[in-house]
């Protein structure tokens, strides 16, 4: 037996898939894409790993007192080494070349990039050289000088007093005068 031909088409074009079948296609193809990302994120990963290890020295001489950095890897979709709140490392889209960024109110700004671990190292240092110094202006902050305030001057408490007593004393001989009036 032969099979239906499909009204309109030629026979010589093939038969149209089935959904059930391409749907099994499109999951097998994410699926290896999938494989692919994730393998480029652990690719990523262990790169900043690298370079954590790399920036080990730079932060055993940081001073205990200073907490200005906090080191760490996130895996997130991006995965970044972070130095502070605000520098980073990722990598570039080759996901080779290391990307040294500072977020700033202004937007983002790349402080290096490199392909090389060492001239990223040394970037690194050099940010933190500024952030150190930088705290340490924000530290000492000089005394804001004291505007002089001109003493009042002095005045006799003997006035207050002779006035209060002559007004008292006027107060008396009002009273005595009133009384003698009256038992007149």
């Amino acid at each position: 037996m032969s099979e239906p031909e499909i009204s309109g088409t030629q026979p010589s074009q093939p038969r149209p898939v089935r959904l059930r079948d391409a749907l099994l296609r499109a999951r097998i193809e994410a699926a290896d894409r999938t494989g692919v990302v994730v393998d480029l994120r652990d690719a990523e990963v262990a790169r900043l790993e690298i370079l954590n290890d790399a920036l080990d020295p730079l932060f055993a001489q940081v001073p205990e007192q200073i907490d200005l950095f906090d080191r760490g890897i996130s895996q997130g979709d991006t995965p970044r080494l972070w130095i502070d709140v605000v520098a980073h490392i990722l990598m570039g889209r080759d996901k080779r070349q290391y990307r040294f960024v500072q977020d700033t109110r202004f937007g983002r700004i790349v402080l290096a990039e490199s392909h090389d671990t060492a001239v990223i190292v040394d970037a690194v240092t050099d940010y933190v050289a500024r952030r150190i110094v930088e705290r340490e202006r924000a530290m000492v902050v000089p005394p804001e000088p004291k505007p002089e305030v001109a003493e009042p001057p002095r005045r006799s408490r003997v006035w207050p007093f002779v006035f209060g007593f002559i007004i008292g004393a006027a107060a008396l001989f009002g009273v005595a005068v009133v009384a003698a009036l009256r038992s007149w």
